[in-house]
């Protein structure tokens, strides 16, 4: 069975910083795109860092150089470090585990929320 669960967030002044982990279990990771995403009420969910296959980090222009997404295939699980945090990224962030390979390989976490507030 496969379970993704998402940890970390809270409540941090603008300029703060905080680490969300994701947990995996049940999937062969090398097989996997690992992501997070966040949505506001009334928001399509928006992709905000993703890990390939083949271990290309990609970023939104909007966390860039101010997000950073690793992944440790040791544990099975991928964080996201989160810096100078704005406002507008206050968020319910989830975790995506999406096989590249077979389409309803696709997995989410019940999501962590963030908010940014002084």
């Amino acid at each position: 069975q496969v379970q993704v669960a998402e940890s970390g967030g809270g409540l941090v002044p603008p300029g703060g910083s905080l680490t969300l982990s994701c947990a995996t279990r049940g999937i062969k990771f090398r097989y996997y795109n690992m992501a997070w995403y966040r949505q506001t009420p009334g928001k399509e969910r928006e992709l905000v860092a993703r890990i390939d296959v083949n271990d290309i980090i990609s970023y939104s222009d909007s966390v860039k150089g101010r997000f950073t997404l690793t992944r440790d295939s040791a544990k099975i699980a991928v964080y996201l470090e989160m810096n100078n945090l704005k406002p507008e990224d206050s968020a319910i962030y989830y975790c995506n585990a999406d096989n590249e390979y077979v389409r309803d390989a696709n997995y989410w976490g019940q999501g962590t929320q963030v908010t940014v507030s002084s």
